[in-house]
């Protein structure tokens, strides 16, 4: 995994590149007028915002835990991602409203090539550092790394659909089509927004792990468990890169504390080494509570 003062430090540079991006955006709108390249441009305001929750969050999440707070600080994450949603949408409306003017009031672009130039270059910026966040956050189990990506990404999708509609509006002389391409990234962000928010919402609703990662801890468990009965209730959920898994474990009714509790830790190594930011809890019980089969979940 990922250590966390990595996570921290590209966080920040996150910040320092949406900077870059955003002034590019700007002049490439300054440049030519267009409401699209001005609606592209709204939507690096929100980057630039949510990278700056978002660096905070993450300091926040990596906190150890404390008095208040005795499983950690893990969540905050998914706070700094429902946040960076609402932005989007709220950059979605301004965009609509932007492009619903320009319907009325249309106008030629001026420098349409230089300007167009500039977004280009803004958004390969954006792309290559949204690769980069991509492959640290899914290192790291970071959901607010992770959701600067794909709102990077998307940017960059974003940016080019805006550059192929305004090359078809200059080749045609279609002026429409400048705020129409305003409409569409409107649309497109704003369905990125509620993609995020209803994502993070999940997680701080202590979702289970994903199927296979479940089958991978039971099967863990499995190969592990040599010495007791059996083991059943296996429960799971995750909260930012932490994995929490909790289950109960039959021993026989005259092993020593000692032998189960040698027996729990082979368990919590084992899920420890192969599942990276595991928090496993292990409740051992007597064997007349054992239930049907060795290897299932009850």
């Amino acid at each position: 995994m990922a250590s966390g003062r990595t996570v921290r430090r590209l966080s920040f540079w996150t910040i320092v590149v949406g900077a870059a991006v955003l002034a590019l955006k700007f002049a490439a709108w300054w440049l030519t007028g267009s409401v699209a390249l001005f609606s592209d441009a709204m939507e690096s305001i929100v980057n630039v915002v949510a990278a700056g929750v978002t660096w905070y969050a993450i300091r926040v999440s990596h906190a150890p835990a404390d008095e208040e707070h005795p499983f950690g600080h893990h969540k905050a994450e998914y706070l700094s991602a429902v946040l960076e949603g609402v932005l989007i949408v709220v950059a979605a409306l301004l965009i609509f409203r932007e492009a619903v003017l320009a319907f009325y009031l249309p106008h030629a672009l001026e420098t349409p090539g230089v300007g167009m130039a500039v977004n280009a270059l803004a958004a390969v910026g954006n792309g290559i550092w949204a690769l980069v966040l991509m492959r640290a956050g899914r290192a790291a189990r970071s959901p607010a790394l992770m959701a600067d990506a794909r709102h990077l990404w998307s940017d960059v999708i974003t940016s080019a659909g805006v550059i192929a509609g305004l090359l078809l509006a200059l080749a045609t002389g279609w002026l429409w089509l400048d705020p129409a391409m305003a409409v569409v990234v409107a649309a497109s962000i704003l369905w990125h927004g509620w993609h995020l928010v209803s994502g993070s919402v999940q997680g701080l609703m202590d979702v289970a792990l994903e199927p296979d990662e479940r089958e991978r801890a039971e099967r863990i468990i499995a190969e592990n468990y040599e010495g007791a009965l059996e083991f059943h209730d296996v429960k799971t959920r995750e909260a930012g890169r932490a994995r929490f898994i909790e289950f109960h474990l039959v021993v026989p009714s005259d092993m020593t504390v000692e032998r189960s509790h040698e027996i729990c830790d082979r368990i919590e190594d084992a899920l420890e080494d192969e599942l990276p930011g595991a928090r496993v809890t292990i409740h051992v019980e007597p064997e007349h509570k054992a239930k049907n089969g060795h290897s299932e979940d009850g």
